[in-house]
């Protein structure tokens, strides 16, 4: 259970929520210019990369976008669109192509100062590392995104690293480090109201005190995960 819900949880950590129309009405499309067309373009892949169903078009879509902004020296949407197939090709099983396309997207942001995004890439890279086993190595790349994070003030994406953290510890067999960290998480999931961030961090808890023998303090946290969700 504590590895599914921490999984959720990482998706908050990829590709941002779509905020504008995906591709522009059939009419306009001859009257756009080829960085506009690329824009929608990146919009349509971040649509698909949501989509299960979708995730490999969402790589041949982004794989269309990047020559363009490449040509365009658009580094911003090169950026973006690396770390959209970073995203893409993890969801797909294809982690080698996910850590090139991350450490692609990884240089940009560091030159395009964008600490917010950077972070993501770290918290990402992370992911895979976790997802592969490298424990050691996801730690390194949790820890370097989580000043990136803080400085940036984003506490949403600070519990969420703090859990992707917790996660390993557990599957390192660290215990008490694993409750130390998801109960930082548990405190910025509440000041920021996101219910569904604490419901999982609970049943978490939940799951390490299970692992440790303490029965009726996971079945606490079980129940108030429960609570959360009706």
């Amino acid at each position: 259970m504590q590895k599914i819900i921490s999984q959720i949880l990482l998706l908050g950590v990829g590709i941002v929520p779509l905020t504008v129309p995906l591709i522009a009405p059939a009419n306009l499309q001859a009257q756009v210019s080829p960085s506009s067309s690329a824009e929608q373009l990146y919009e349509l892949g971040k649509w698909q990369a949501q989509q299960q169903q979708e995730y490999q078009k969402a790589i041949q879509t982004f794989q269309q976008v990047l020559p363009i902004a490449r040509k365009e020296q658009n580094k911003k949407l090169e950026a973006n669109t690396l770390l959209g197939l970073g995203v893409s090709y993890s969801n797909v099983g294809e982690e080698k192509l996910a850590i090139e396309s991350y450490n692609q997207a990884l240089s940009l942001f560091k030159e395009l100062n964008d600490r917010s995004r950077e972070a993501t890439t770290l918290n990402n890279l992370g992911n895979v590392y976790s997802n592969l086993g490298e424990k050691q190595k996801a730690l390194e790349y949790y820890n370097q995104a989580l000043p990136l994070i803080r400085a940036v003030g984003d506490r949403t994406k600070e519990a969420i690293t703090l859990i992707n953290l917790g996660v390993v510890y557990s599957n390192l067999g660290e215990k008490q480090k694993t409750l130390e960290y998801y109960n930082q998480a548990l405190l910025l999931f509440r000041a920021v109201g996101d219910q569904r961030g604490e419901a999982a961090t609970l049943n978490n808890l939940g799951a390490v005190y299970d692992d440790l023998g303490e029965k009726e303090k996971a079945q606490e946290y079980y129940n108030q995960a429960l609570l959360l969700r009706k």
